[in-house]
C-alpha cells in the first residue's frame, strides 16, 4: 500500500481483509482521529456491530508492537482495553469501545482506582520483556535495576539523541539535557518496587460514558516509576484534582512530586513531542531546563 491510496482503496483493502480474517461483511466504513501509529477507522459490520480497524502503510509497519501491547494489558491489568481481533504489522483490527475523552468528577476517581490497580502490578526490572513504542518512536526498555539509570539512559537521553539526530532539536540542547541527567540522583526516588505503566496517559488515550472510564487506547507501557505517568497526566492538564486527589488516597505520592519532579519527568514526553512535531516543544524542553539551573 501507498501512502496516497485513496478512501475508497483503503475501504476494499480493509472490508476484503476483514471477510478473510473474520468472516464479517463490512457495511460501513468512517475515519476516526487519533493515533501516531497507522491510519484509524470505525467499521460497522452486518448484524450491527462494530470494530475499529488500523493501517499502517509505511515502509515499516509497526502494528504488530501495538496489539501485543493491548493484548499483554488484557491478559495482565483490569483497564478496559480494545480487545485485538486481528494482528499483523499492517493491519490492527479490535474492538470498539463507547465513550468520549470528557471526564466528570466521578470518571476521574474511577481513573484514579484503575489506575492503583495498574501500578501494583510490579515486574523483574525497570524496563519490559521488549522494546515497545510511543507514538511513532522506539521506546527501549532493557531491564535495568536501577531507575534513575534507566530514566536516564533509556528515556531522556535516547529521546535526547533521536531528535538531534532527526534534526528537531541543537545539539546544545542535547549537552544541557546530558548535564542535568547526571544530577537525578540529587532528586529522583527508588520506588518500592516497578509498576506496570501505560505509558501514553492523557486525556486523548482515555474514554469514558458517565462516571466510568471504559477505555484505554494507544498504550506504551513498561514497567518503571508511577510518578512519570502521573506527570504527563498534567503536562497538559488532562486530569484534575479529583484523580490526583483520590489516587493519593489509594497510593500516597511522595513529597516533592508536584514541586519538583513532576517537572523532570515532563521532560520525556516533552522530548517525545520534539521527536514528533518540534517546533514550540523545543523551547518547552529548553526552558525546563532552564528553571532546574542547566
Amino acid at each position: 500500500m501507498e501512502d496516497t491510496v485513496s478512501l475508497s482503496d483503503r475501504s476494499r483493502y480493509l472490508a476484503e481483509n476483514i471477510l478473510r480474517t473474520l468472516g464479517r461483511s463490512v457495511v460501513h466504513i468512517e475515519p476516526l482521529h487519533g493515533g501516531c501509529v497507522g491510519e484509524v477507522y470505525r467499521v460497522d459490520l452486518e448484524a450491527g456491530d462494530r470494530i475499529v480497524a488500523k493501517i499502517d502503510a509505511r515502509p515499516e509497519p509497526q502494528l504488530r508492537t501495538e496489539g501485543f501491547m493491548l493484548t499483554y494489558l488484557a491478559e495482565h491489568s483490569s483497564l478496559p482495553v480494545p480487545q485485538v481481533l486481528f494482528c499483523q504489522d499492517r493491519l490492527l483490527l479490535m474492538t470498539f469501545l463507547p465513550g468520549v475523552s470528557r471526564f466528570t468528577p466521578g470518571a476521574e476517581r474511577h481513573l484514579a482506582e484503575l489506575l492503583a490497580e495498574l501500578h501494583a502490578i510490579s515486574g523483574p526490572g525497570f524496563g519490559f520483556e521488549q522494546d515497545t513504542l510511543i507514538g511513532l518512536l522506539p521506546q527501549p526498555n532493557p531491564w535495568t535495576p536501577s531507575w534513575t539509570d534507566f530514566f536516564r539512559e533509556q528515556r531522556l537521553l535516547a529521546l535526547a539523541r533521536l531528535a538531534v539526530a532527526w534534526q528537531r532539536m541543537p545539539s546544545s540542547l542535547l549537552a544541557r539535557i546530558d548535564r542535568m541527567a547526571a544530577h537525578l540522583e540529587d532528586w529522583l526516588e527508588e520506588p518500592e518496587q516497578p509498576a506496570l505503566l501505560h505509558g501514553d496517559l492523557w486525556s486523548a488515550n482515555v474514554l469514558a460514558v458517565g462516571d466510568r472510564i471504559t477505555g484505554f487506547l494507544d498504550p506504551a507501557i513498561y514497567f518503571g516509576h508511577p510518578e512519570i505517568e502521573l506527570a504527563y497526566m498534567r503536562l497538559f492538564h488532562s486530569f484534575g484534582d479529583p484523580f490526583f486527589q483520590h489516587y493519593a488516597a489509594l497510593r500516597p505520592i511522595s513529597p516533592g512530586f508536584f514541586e519538583l519532579r513532576v517537572h523532570i519527568y515532563n521532560l520525556y514526553p516533552l522530548l517525545s513531542h520534539v521527536c514528533h512535531f518540534g517546533g514550540s516543544y523545543v523551547q518547552s524542553v529548553a526552558q525546563t531546563l532552564d528553571w532546574l539551573g542547566f
